[in-house]
């Protein structure tokens, strides 16, 4: 457990964990220049001393958005770390600066409605020191109503004197004061199409553009990461990494360590669709992926059919469980890489069914975002290349 103590004021101190400054130490690695690779290991030295705390306080199911796995491809790019408790969003800002008379939140976490919070907490990082410094939270709703944009960084400011510095506060008002309005309302940003995001991660995605976040307008950033496969892919193009999200390779040469990390594998098989596989190679196998879903755990199947120059895809899911069902109002919906819809591409159970699937044909090189609703934990959209 995390120990903490308070100091005179209201600040919150808590320790860094040493074990979780090694892990940052070695995490470092994994960014595309010494400015992200810095932000990253300040990222990680907060969130291992922060995330026991809300452990503790709120509840010991507190986790990260989306998930761990994908975090360096946020702090390649942007400053602060999402925590889930129950509905509610915690945003990590960390710093190092001692100056603590505003509190400065990137643009990202305040206007892209899937990042945005509903409390942000002002960290100060002591790296030599071993500890992390709690000094103070504000809501979203101050955050847009009465904090200040700076155009130059892009980031919203709130001035001390609107700052809530008595960390206690926080778990009081989630306990008393659940419906507290915490939100302001955002602005949709228009959708990009496909080929301008390749663009766009062809552009910002060498490594020498330090600060990716300022060379384009807002609304043609925040539309390109909120995209959950549009993101990673930027990520790997400014570390140099191969594509990650091939189907074809996984079949032929397995699954990449990107894919593997949150959960997708290979099955191999004596007995499958005919005896052939994608373009004649790798018979018998079929890519899975488990997924948590509202308590239980389901399977997504992504299988190829048909002849060798016309593969049919069909993506499946199933309950794990041998025997259970998909529960009545489960959907299970294919998208372009854009996320747009085509014929035929959903598939909804209206009563409890063994199986949702939807089957589609695909040119090489094309791109196909999968959804289900109910949204699985930790979901993360992932552009899979065919």
């Amino acid at each position: 457990m995390t120990t903490f103590t308070f100091a005179n004021s209201t600040d919150l101190f808590l320790e860094v964990p040493a074990k979780n400054q090694n892990l940052a130490d070695l995490r470092s690695s994994y960014f595309s220049n010494p400015t992200s690779r810095y932000q990253g290991y300040i990222n990680e030295l907060c969130l291992s001393a922060v995330l026991p705390w809300i452990q503790e306080e709120f509840t010991s199911q507190a986790k990260v958005w989306p998930t761990t796995t994908v975090l360096p491809s946020f702090w390649e790019l942007v400053n602060g770390t999402a925590i889930v408790v129950d509905v509610t969003r915690f945003i990590l800002v960390p710093s190092e600066n001692i100056d603590d008379s505003e509190l400065r939140v990137p643009q990202e976490w305040v206007d892209l409605s899937s990042w945005a919070g509903d409390y942000y907490l002002a960290v100060q990082v002591e790296p030599e020191e071993d500890y992390v410094r709690l000094w103070g939270y504000c809501t979203h709703e101050q955050l847009k109503n009465r904090g200040n944009y700076d155009a130059g960084d892009r980031t919203y400011a709130v001035d001390a004197t609107e700052i809530i510095h008595d960390i206690s506060v926080l778990a009081l008002t989630q306990e008393l004061c659940p419906q507290a309005i915490t939100r302001a309302a955002i602005s949709p940003l228009p959708t990009l199409p496909q080929p301008q995001a390749q663009n766009l991660i062809t552009r910002l995605g060498k490594p020498e553009v330090l600060t990716p976040r300022l060379a384009i307008p807002f609304p043609l950033w925040g539309g390109l990461i909120e995209h959950g496969g549009w993101r990673q892919s930027l990520y790997q193009q400014r570390l140099g990494l191969p594509e990650q999200w091939s189907i074809l390779q996984w079949l032929q040469s397995g699954v990449s360590q990107a894919a593997e990390t949150i959960g997708w594998g290979r099955l191999n098989l004596q007995l499958s669709f005919g005896g052939r596989g994608a373009q004649g190679g790798q018979a018998d196998s079929i890519l899975s992926r488990q997924l948590a879903i509202a308590g239980q755990t389901y399977e997504l199947l992504v299988i190829p059919q048909g002849e060798r120059d016309q593969v049919i895809w069909r993506f499946e899911l199933r309950n794990a469980t041998v025997g259970a069902v998909i529960p009545g109002g489960f959907k299970l919906r294919l998208l372009t890489e854009d996320l747009q819809h085509f014929p035929n591409n959903e598939d909804i159970a209206t009563t409890a069914v063994e199986q949702l699937f939807v089957e589609v044909a695909l040119e090489p090189g094309e791109g196909i975002v999968w959804e289900i609703e109910p949204l699985p934990e930790n979901y993360d959209r992932e552009i899979l290349k065919f």
